[in-house]
């Protein structure tokens, strides 16, 4: 299931918007979804959406790695690849001659050699399919590390994290990571890839302090809310004094339902770095989660402050709102909806969370076009 996380996503926006720039595609254009999923995967839709699974965004070992993975997902936006149509419109071809000739056979008193071919035609059209999905993989690369090279970036990431996961090729499909699946690797196209990236300038472009510090971070985020407290809390044990390590165990303790720990860890946070809207978001989560709504709406009133571009905080301050109960909170709360929807007007929790609001002011009009909006942005 897909999954929100306003710090995770403007991060990886950051990296990647000069690189879709280079490509030619608008960036504010291009989304990137987080989907909640252990398995390693990513894709692009005909609507430019790249989609990224916390699993594989686990398994990069860097951040050029990330982002070279979405520059190959924004390759395939680019060309404008309908991977499911084509690999089926080429798979069905030879599938559908082969068992053709297999009737023919059996027809002609070949019954034998008709049932070959007829028990065979799905495995010619697999192999047609395939091999439609491998020109289209080729081309994502090449799009994509050309980006990268004009964004300024190192294509290295690309080539080493599909170097990483080459020995998938080899084991059965029932075996393989479903994005291995959908992104056939072959040895010609890593060996293409690598003398490619190879000779571009940028190839020995090594990541910034701060994009290590971000990617560090973005890894501690996921496991501290994917993964179980304990596990988080074993993984980054309070020995660990790094700023990722510090955030996640605040995160875990209060998925643990250690509530006080968690708000003096977050406090030291804020004490360090009191300009950062996520940890105020944090906080402002505790609270709520807490059943402390009044007291969390300076924490979320902080950071939407801080980032008021951000419609999930917007959301977030008007949900504590909500809860208080108070008409005037209320009346405060239908004005940070509005904002969060003219934003990202296909957010259906802020269109729910509006409707409700207007139908607690006994506004029934207003509540009734609002949960219409909630629908049509969910596409019923």
């Amino acid at each position: 299931s897909a999954t929100r996380d306003t710090e995770i996503e403007a991060i990886i926006h950051d990296w990647s918007d000069p690189v879709f720039t280079a490509m030619g595609l608008e960036s504010s254009e291009v989304e990137i979804l987080l989907i909640n999923e252990a398995d390693l995967n990513a894709f692009a839709t005909r609507g430019r959406i790249i989609g990224v699974n916390t699993g594989l965004i686990l398994r990069t070992r860097n951040a050029n790695e990330l982002l070279g993975v979405i520059a190959h997902e924004a390759g395939h936006v680019k060309n404008r690849h309908t991977l499911r149509d084509g690999a089926q419109q080429a798979g069905m071809q030879p599938m559908l001659m082969t068992m053709a000739l297999g009737a023919l056979a059996i027809a002609a008193g070949a019954p034998d050699a008709g049932a070959v071919l007829l028990g065979n035609s799905q495995y010619f059209g697999t192999l047609s399919a395939l091999r439609y999905m491998t020109h289209q993989e080729g081309e994502a690369d090449n799009t994509g590390a050309r980006a990268l090279e004009r964004a300024g970036e190192s294509g290295r990431g690309l080539l080493t994290f599909f170097e990483n996961f080459r020995s998938q090729e080899v084991f059965s499909d029932a075996r393989r990571y479903p994005y291995f699946r959908s992104h056939p690797l072959s040895s010609d196209r890593i060996e293409n890839l690598r003398r490619l990236v190879a000779e571009q300038p940028h190839y020995g472009h090594q990541d910034s302090p701060e994009r290590v510090a971000q990617h560090a971070l973005i890894l501690a985020k996921i496991h501290a809310f994917m993964d179980a407290p304990n596990t988080t809390l074993r993984a980054y044990p309070e020995t660990d004094e790094t700023l990722p390590a510090r955030y996640a165990r605040a995160i875990a303790w209060y998925r643990d339902g250690q509530t006080d720990r968690a708000l003096t860890a977050v406090d030291v946070l804020l004490g360090e770095q009191p300009q950062n809207p996520y940890f105020w978001e944090l906080k402002g989560q505790i609270l709520f989660e807490e059943g402390r709504p009044a007291e969390a709406i300076g924490a979320h009133q902080r950071s939407v402050e801080l980032k008021p571009d951000a419609p999930l905080l917007r959301i977030n301050l008007a949900h504590a709102m909500i809860e208080t109960q108070d008409a005037a909170q209320i009346t405060l709360a239908v004005d940070q909806l509005k904002r969060a929807t003219a934003l990202e007007a296909d957010n259906t929790m802020g269109w729910r969370l509006l409707s409700q609001a207007y139908a607690t002011q006994g506004k029934e009009g207003e509540a009734r076009l609002a949960s219409a909006e909630m629908y049509f942005a969910m596409g019923a």
